[in-house]
């Protein structure tokens, strides 16, 4: 059954909420910045049980909060945000139960099996998330990079999902058209997800309210989990509360 799925967005040093499209150089449309550290939130994960969230460093100067984070939940948080084959390990034995990668992957806007072969020499296939978060182009959707700003020539579809799952533990799915609008899911995205995934997805962009969290169970056939972050109470947001996510993964915990 889909399950919510927290998370930690860290930009600059700062725990933030931010407009994912608008991420670019010099900063990025912003939100929410948080009073509190990294590790508030892995605690507060953590007290609830809240599994399988994942902790994203948007460019560099974040290595510090995340490590902060990593060391208060050890194995209760994902890491993602330049994850390369030279620094996989380091993330994993500082506490990160997978780490996730996506730009690392691609070279010069292709996709590059030797890149993957690397990394999963270092992490193995059950420790690797593999982010392909996309933008929708006139063909469907196609995975981006280097801050979700470089549309590549791969699509999100049956064979490109069917080639990486065999390398990978989950799939990490940001829809960054809609990421940070607090405007509404992408609903077809979320429902090609659930038609040809076989492994856990998450789908993050845009959920705003719990009927999202409902939407996303009912157009996945429960098969895409869902995170929620400026519409979070946590962060600022109005639309729902982390209480209310907690109940959701309490009464439908397979």
């Amino acid at each position: 059954m889909t399950q919510f799925r927290p998370c930690i967005d860290l930009h600059q040093g700062k725990v933030k909420q931010i407009v994912g499209g608008s991420l670019n150089e010099e900063g990025a449309t912003t939100n929410f910045v948080s009073a509190y550290d990294a590790a508030y939130y892995a605690r507060l994960y953590r007290e609830h049980n809240l599994t399988g969230g994942h902790v994203i460093a948007l460019g560099s100067g974040n290595k510090e909060q995340a490590l902060l984070a990593l060391s208060a939940w050890p194995n209760g948080l994902q890491f993602g945000g330049g994850v390369n084959k030279e620094n996989a390990a380091e993330f994993l034995n500082a506490g990160a139960s997978h780490v996730i990668v996506t730009s690392y992957l691609f070279d010069k806007g292709r996709f590059s099996w030797e890149r993957l072969e690397e990394i999963k020499a270092e992490t193995g296939t059950h420790k690797l998330v593999l982010d392909l978060s996309c933008r929708r182009t006139n063909s469907g959707w196609n995975i981006a990079t280097d801050r979700w700003q470089t549309v590549t020539e791969t699509s999100i579809n049956l064979d490109t999902l069917r080639e990486l799952e065999k390398h990978c533990a989950e799939f990490l799915i940001h829809a960054a058209d809609v990421e940070g609008l607090q405007a509404g899911i992408d609903k077809d995205l979320v429902r090609l997800l659930g038609e040809i995934a076989t492994i856990p997805v998450t789908y993050a962009g845009g959920a705003r309210s719990m009927e999202d969290l409902q939407q996303v169970s009912s157009l996945s056939d429960g098969k895409v989990d869902l995170t929620i972050g400026s519409a979070l109470d946590v962060f600022g947001g109005s639309g729902v509360t982390l209480k209310s996510c907690i109940d959701w993964n309490k009464n439908t915990k397979p």
